[in-house]
């Protein structure tokens, strides 16, 4: 008799075995690594500070990050051991290592136990302050995997509300203020994300969106697309309004020629949710979508370079 009929446990359809080798493959693909790039909000503090050139504030910047990045895996693998069920019934989410029976149950809460103890005693080191934010953003995380997911409107506010914090966190981390108008900014980019995947997942789900997600049944593709185009606009006037009035920003406003890469950032997005049915997994459309990602980058690149060498004053 095998362990897994001795305790009862029934192996997912298509589910293999393997030695250590499969069981850490398994474990890693768990922590999405590829949804880790998401962490790096965590260093817009450092940015938008002005303190890239102290490698001090670098160092526990990234530091921060990584505590994040260590942080979010945890929280994927204790979703995913709730949702395993449903993932099973999901026509992608089967494949996930839990879901397909490639990791086991209890291997993975043990991981994530381990992940969270350990990123908490390592983030009160570098700053307790840094370590209270971590602790609000994992106390939300648990709220969003056992209940605010499953209920509409809330479910993508709660995933904004995660961005926010590691916005904060960063700030906290390398000890600066950064301009509330950035706050704005990152929990109306974040909801934009989660709206367009929330319609990817309906249109993808069709009329079983309810039994994967109960919150999915209490949407509309309509609905959503309303929400769309409110937190679009907002977003677009958030951060004209931020790169003119910012006080942390250069006084001649020459952050405003990033705005374009704004706009082609958020109309790309929407070309690709409403013309090509993309946006079900943002970091999956940042990786494979060329003009996406080379407008990401040259945003990224623009800004830090006002942000060097322009005058503050």
């Amino acid at each position: 008799m095998t362990v897994r009929a001795a305790t009862g446990e029934h192996a997912a359809p298509g589910a293999r075995r393997g030695g250590l080798g499969a069981t850490a493959r398994a474990l890693v693909v768990s922590l999405r690594p590829r949804q880790w790039p998401k962490n790096a909000v965590v260093l817009v503090g450092l940015v938008f500070a002005r303190e890239l050139g102290q490698p001090e504030q670098v160092l526990r910047a990234v530091l921060g990050a990584l505590l994040f990045c260590l942080l979010s895996g945890a929280v994927y693998l204790v979703n995913d051991l709730l949702d395993v069920e449903k993932d099973r019934l999901h026509p992608l989410k089967r494949t996930r290592p839990l879901a397909s029976g490639q990791l086991s149950p209890l291997t993975a809460g043990v991981v994530a136990v381990l992940l969270v103890a350990g990123s908490l005693f390592a983030a009160y080191l570098l700053s307790p302050a840094f370590c209270a934010v971590a602790l609000g953003y994992l106390g939300l995380q648990a709220l969003y995997v056992g209940w605010l997911k499953h209920v509409v409107i809330l479910d993508v506010m709660a995933l904004a509300g995660g961005f926010v914090l590691r916005a904060v966190a960063g700030a906290v981390v390398v000890g600066v203020p950064i301009s509330p108008w950035l706050y704005v900014c990152t929990m109306l980019l974040a909801l934009f994300l989660a709206l367009g995947k929330r319609r990817q997942e309906l249109v993808l789900l069709e009329g079983n969106a309810g039994e994967h997600r109960p919150a999915l049944e209490q949407y509309t593709v309509a609905l959503l697309d309303h929400l769309l185009q409110v937190v679009t606009t907002s977003l677009l006037v958030a951060y004209m309004l931020y790169t003119f009035f910012a006080e942390t920003l250069p006084r001649n406003r020459a952050m405003m020629l990033t705005i374009p890469f704004v706009l082609y950032g958020l109309f790309r997005y929407l070309y690709l949710v409403y013309a090509r049915g993309e946006g079900g997994s943002p970091e999956e459309v940042l990786l494979r979508d060329r003009p996406m990602a080379l407008c990401v980058v040259l945003w990224a690149v623009a800004s830090v370079a006002i942000l060097s060498v322009v005058p503050r004053g």
